[in-house]
């Protein structure tokens, strides 16, 4: 049987999983984003992830908001979104409208494999559970269904996708399914990792990521201390970090779509089986602290140097979740932006990384030519770009702006 695959969902997850594939396959893109849609089909990518020029020398794609076109389909590949909703539970609103479309779609030896990340036991229990009931198809017997954790690093340019591992699981023993599986599967990754166990895999994938939101707490938390005990912080990190073991994380605001997400899928999933996370939802709490602990250092830096927040002229510089990145979500910096900007209407935001649209939708700017229009510029966000604003404007004589580098980046 040719393979007809279709990815669903062409966001920063989705979009890159089509072009590899696209290489080698005819492919259908399917989003519910007509704009999404008609740009991608204009070969521009909005989250300023992939140029022009990337969306050359490919198969055939047909890109369609009309799931009636993609019915011939037979490999489904789901990247969509799974956010939190305002009380901190796994919002699966997405998947649950990408279920409604399959069950329509559905037919005898499709396969399903599902990359957004969810808690643990959802594929089986809810997923999996949903298609048969609604189908009258059975996994494993009529359709398949598989799980590959996503990994893509927006902004990255050295782990893309097709040079980092990629985990895919699945639990059948179909030798055709499973020859399928990899031809489409080594298309998207150079080095493929194979598991027989999905609900292992699930949890897998929330853990790398609260991992990491941990690490950043706990250096979050010895930055705050060592402010509250008038240490110097780079001097302490820079002694600790002469031992071999110890691990050199970078303090910081967290956010974006993985790391505050993840530690909430999780612990929700513990506590329905009457099992606390604590040090999983401290380290949450810690890093959610950072937005209150950066307003305060902005308002006693102001406050030490006699300015005032409604006539001083501020530059904040760095606020998708990320330098680097064309992405807003679950951005504390724009939080930040946004506290000072209901404060004075003139304080002003730089991030040249934004596309054009969430630039003008949040009235941030991408470029500024004279910054010394600015009595004070907080960076809230740490690259390369920035770096070298600060140090230009440190090198500028009778320099009288106010350079603020909270998190000690610079």
């Amino acid at each position: 049987m040719k393979i007809l695959p279709c990815v669903i969902g062409l966001g920063y997850v989705g979009l890159p999983v089509l072009l590899k594939i696209s290489k080698h396959f005819n492919s259908y893109a399917f989003d519910i984003n007509k704009n999404r849609i008609i740009t991608l089909k204009k070969k521009i990518d909005t989250n300023n992830e992939f140029k022009y020029q990337d969306f050359n020398k490919l198969k055939k794609i047909t890109y369609t908001s009309k799931y009636d076109e993609i019915k011939d389909c037979n490999f489904f590949i789901i990247c969509v979104s799974t956010p939190l909703s305002k009380n901190k539970k796994p919002k699966l609103d997405n998947i649950i409208k990408t279920l409604s479309i399959l069950k329509k779609l559905l037919k005898k030896n499709d396969i399903i494999f599902l990359e957004s990340s969810v808690y643990p036991g959802f594929s089986k229990n809810i997923f999996i559970t949903y298609l048969e009931k609604n189908t009258n198809l059975k996994n494993n017997k009529d359709f398949f269904f598989g799980y590959s954790p996503e990994r893509v690093n927006p902004g990255d340019k050295v782990h893309t996708i097709d040079n980092i591992a990629k985990i895919v699981a699945y639990e059948t023993d179909n030798k055709i399914i499973i020859n399928r599986i990899e031809k489409i599967y080594k298309t998207i990754s150079k080095n493929i990792v194979y598991s027989n166990k999905i609900n292992e895999t699930e949890i897998s994938k929330v853990i790398e990521n609260i991992q990491r939101d941990i690490n950043i707490a706990f250096i979050n938390e010895i930055l705050v201390l060592c402010k509250k005990m008038k240490l110097e912080f780079k001097e302490v990190i820079k002694l600790a970090n002469t031992k071999w073991n110890f691990l050199n994380f970078k303090p910081g605001l967290v956010g974006g779509h993985c790391l505050p997400i993840n530690s909430h899928y999780l612990s929700w999933s513990a506590g329905t089986m009457m099992n606390k996370s604590s040090l999983i939802l401290s380290a949450r709490k810690t890093n959610d602290y950072m937005k209150d602990f950066i307003i305060n250092e902005v308002k006693y830096s102001l406050k030490i140097k006699n300015l005032s927040i409604k006539k001083s002229r501020l530059l904040f510089v760095g606020i998708s979740y990320k330098a680097g990145v064309s992405d807003l979500r679950n951005s504390l910096n724009l939080e930040i932006f946004n506290y000072f900007k209901k404060k004075n209407k003139n304080i002003v935001a730089l991030d040249p990384f934004l596309s054009s649209a969430l630039s003008k939708q949040n009235n941030i700017l991408k470029k500024i030519k004279n910054f010394t229009k600015f009595n004070v510029i907080i960076f809230l966000s740490y690259h390369t770009d920035f770096q070298k604003i600060y140090y230009n404007l440190k090198k500028l004589k009778n320099n009288k702006i106010v350079l603020l580098d909270p998190f000690n980046f610079y």
